[in-house]
């Protein structure tokens, strides 16, 4: 039988550190090990017990989470978890923690029931980093070839543009991968339609960002939203995304219905509700992250006549949800995150016709 994973919990909140400590020693499978209320508690402690997991708030006194967060991926990688305030300045800061590298985001709770809803979802995201074989790297090669990048991938009929729909799903790295691929993708795409784990609060400011430094237009997806080329919507925190057709216009459609795969936004639901429309040609993509979401959707897309497509084991911070989909058939191209951008230009100028069913 496994040892316990060893957590060391780090916040300034004393009651935030005794309701985590709580709530996470109640699963066997789960060792608190320290509680520490500043950086350099936190650093000794690391040190002693060299921990599994940590989790980290980012607005504390002294040395502040993130520069903390860099001082661990330096000096002692350790998968971890920020648990941060959902305000403006939070949630800003909680993305440039997965950028340096920590594992998942969740909104600090706002009551009691949140926090069982909370304590919960670590617990099951600490047993997939466990599980999962997470990697801490930056999910891109140091340099990208001249050939991948924008201007040499060529430009996209319009007509073609306007025909397609892309469908992407991510979780644990996803923020970075995407960042990545959008980056390096020309600017006359389909309408992209985006799923990636993420809390409310924190969706909003991850599309405003990839909106201020890639060539695409990137929005949080609002109920009713036309599909337009060119454009990338991103389903909201808290809320499932999917597409449904109006007429001969493709619209958001914002659900508020169960969690899958304890998630919500779930890729399954997105990419179910894209294979549904059947005479829309369809790309999907399922990227790094932890778990199985997406893979049942992924499948619905390629029996549905979609070019699909999952991130190569080489590239993912976790291989989870694109093995899954590999296993699971749906799956029709692995490529590694700096292949990808080719990989799609190159699906676009042969869309698929979505007309054949796969066993």
């Amino acid at each position: 039988m496994a040892r316990p994973a060893k957590v060391l919990i780090v916040d300034d909140s004393a009651i935030v550190r005794h309701l985590l400590a709580k709530g996470l020693a109640s699963d066997p499978n789960i060792q608190v090990i320290g509680q520490a209320a500043d950086a350099f508690i936190a650093r000794d402690l690391l040190l002693k017990h060299e921990p599994d997991v940590i989790t980290l708030d980012i607005e504390m006194p002294k040395v502040d989470g993130l520069s903390f967060l860099r001082r661990i991926m330096e000096y002692r990688p350790t998968p971890t978890i920020i648990v941060s305030s959902i305000s403006q300045d939070g949630s800003a800061a909680s993305l440039e923690a997965l950028r340096i590298g920590a594992a998942a985001v969740f909104a600090k709770p706002g009551g009691p029931q949140a926090v069982g809803e909370l304590v919960d979802a670590l617990k099951r995201c600490i047993a997939e980093l466990r599980a999962g074989g997470f990697t801490l790297r930056r999910p891109q090669p140091p340099a990208m070839p001249a050939a991948m990048a924008p201007a040499t991938l060529g430009r996209i009929p319009a007509a073609r543009a306007q025909n397609v729909l892309i469908a992407i799903g991510a979780s644990t790295g996803g923020t970075q991968a995407i960042e990545s691929l959008l980056t390096r993708l020309p600017p006359d795409l389909p309408p992209i339609v985006i799923a990636q784990h993420m809390p409310p609060g924190f969706t909003r400011r991850f599309a405003e960002r990839l909106n201020e430094i890639t060539s695409h237009r990137v929005v949080e997806g609002q109920h009713g939203d036309q599909l337009r080329p060119g454009v990338v919507y991103v389903a909201p925190g808290g809320r499932h995304m999917i597409v449904e057709r109006y007429g001969v216009e493709l619209r958001i459609g914002l659900t508020d219905t169960a969690p899958v795969h304890f998630q919500r936004p779930a890729v399954d639901v997105l990419f179910t509700s894209v294979a549904q429309l059947r005479a829309e040609p369809a790309i999907g993509v399922v990227m790094t992250g932890m778990g199985q979401d997406g893979a049942d959707g992924l499948l619905a897309m390629r029996r549905a006549g979609a070019h699909t497509f999952a991130e190569d084991e080489q590239s993912c911070v976790v291989f989870g949800m694109p093995k899954e989909a590999i296993a699971r058939g749906g799956v029709m191209d692995v490529v590694t995150l700096w292949q990808m951008p080719q990989a799609l230009v190159a699906a676009l100028e042969h869309p698929p016709a979505r007309t054949r069913t796969v066993a």
